[in-house]
C-alpha cells in the first residue's frame, strides 16, 4: 500500500521551523562572534602594540603591526628577563610543593575512614574564602621574623598556601571515583598503603595530577599580592612585580612594556594548549560517581 500524500500545511511548517532554526542559529552564531571580539581584542592589541617600532601609546598606534619590529621584546628580554626566570622557578617550585602535600592528602580524605574528615573539608573550604591580602599582611610579620623576605623558597611557600587546598579538592573529588577493586587487588598482592598510593593510585590520577599542577602553576605565575607584599627590594622580584613597577618607569616605551605582557602570557597559555584535553577529563571525573 502507498503511504498518504502528506498534508501541504505540514510541509510548510516544517519548512518554516527550520527556516527559524537556522536564523537562530545565525544570530547566536554572529553574538558569540562579537563576544568574542570583544574578549579578545585587549590581546591582539597588546601584541599589535609589542611589534610597533617604538610606541608612546593612545590613540596614534596604528590597527595592524605595518612596520612590524622586535624592538620591544629585545628591550623586555633585557630588562624583564631575569624576573621571567623568577617567576618560572617559583610556579615550578609552587607545583612540586602543592602535589607533594595535596596528592597524599587528598588520597587520605578519599580512602581512609578518618574522623573528622568533614571538618577538615569545611576548614580547607574557609581557607580558600580568607581574603589574599589579610593572608599576606600575616606573612609579611612572620617571614620577617625567619628572614624569608625577598626570598624564592619565602614565595613558593606563599603561592603554595593558595594552591594546595584547591589541588586536594580537585585530587580528592577524583580520587573518591577510583575503585576499591584496584586497591584491594594490590593489597591481595602484598603492598601496603604507600605501595599501593605509588604504583595504583598515582598513574591511574594522572589526569587530576595534571590539572592540579597547571591550577597550581597559574596561581603561582600570576600572583601579584604575594609578591609584591613579600618583595621589598630588586634581589627577587618576579614577573609581575616587574611589569607593574616596569609600565610605571618605562610609560613612554609602550613596546616593551606590551612585549613583556605577551612575554608573560605565553607560559600559561602553551600549558593551557597542551593539557587541555588532561583539564577537560581531570575536571569533570570526579563530578559523577
Amino acid at each position: 500500500m502507498s503511504a498518504p500524500p502528506r498534508a501541504p500545511g505540514g510541509t510548510i511548517a516544517g519548512r518554516r521551523r527550520t527556516a527559524q532554526t537556522r536564523r537562530a542559529g545565525f544570530v547566536h552564531t554572529m553574538l558569540g562572534i562579537a563576544i568574542l571580539t570583544v574578549l579578545l581584542f585587549p590581546l591582539y592589541w597588546m601584541l599589535n602594540t609589542s611589534l610597533q617600532p617604538h610606541q608612546t601609546g593612545g590613540v596614534k598606534t596604528p590597527w595592524f603591526p605595518i612596520h612590524p619590529s622586535v624592538h620591544g621584546y629585545a628591550q623586555a628580554i633585557h630588562d624583564q628577563g631575569g624576573h621571567f626566570l623568577t617567576s618560572l622557578i617559583i610556579a615550578l617550585g609552587c607545583v612540586c610543593f602543592s602535589l607533594l602535600i595535596a596528592a597524599p592528602a587528598a588520597y587520605a580524605l578519599a580512602q581512609f575512614n578518618v574522623k573528622g574528615v568533614g571538618v577538615v573539608l569545611l576548614m580547607i573550604l574557609i581557607s580558600q574564602m580568607i581574603p589574599g591580602i589579610v593572608v599576606a599582611n600575616a606573612l609579611y610579620r612572620f617571614y620577617s621574623d625567619l628572614g624569608l623576605l625577598n626570598s624564592i623558597p619565602g614565595l613558593i611557600l606563599a603561592d603554595s598556601a593558595l594552591a594546595i587546598p584547591f589541588a586536594i579538592l580537585i585530587l580528592r573529588a577524583f580520587m573518591l571515583t577510583l575503585p576499591r577493586s584496584i586497591m584491594e587487588a594490590a593489597s591481595v598482592d602484598g603492598a601496603g598503603p604507600v605501595r599501593t598510593y605509588v604504583s595504583v593510585v598515582l598513574p591511574v590520577s594522572r589526569n587530576a595530577i595534571i590539572t592540579a599542577a597547571l591550577f597550581s602553576f597559574l596561581f603561582a605565575w600570576g600572583d601579584f599580592l604575594f609578591a609584591l607584599t613579600l618583595t621589598t627590594g630588586d634581589s627577587v622580584r618576579p614577573l609581575t612585580v616587574g611589569l607593574y613597577l616596569y609600565v610605571g618607569t618605562y610609560v613612554n616605551d609602550w613596546s616593551a612594556a606590551m612585549a613583556t605582557a605577551v612575554m608573560a602570557s605565553v607560559p600559561a597559555a602553551v600549558l593551557l594548549v597542551i593539557a587541555q584535553k588532561y583539564v577537560a577529563a581531570g575536571t569533570t571525573a570526579g563530578a559523577v560517581k
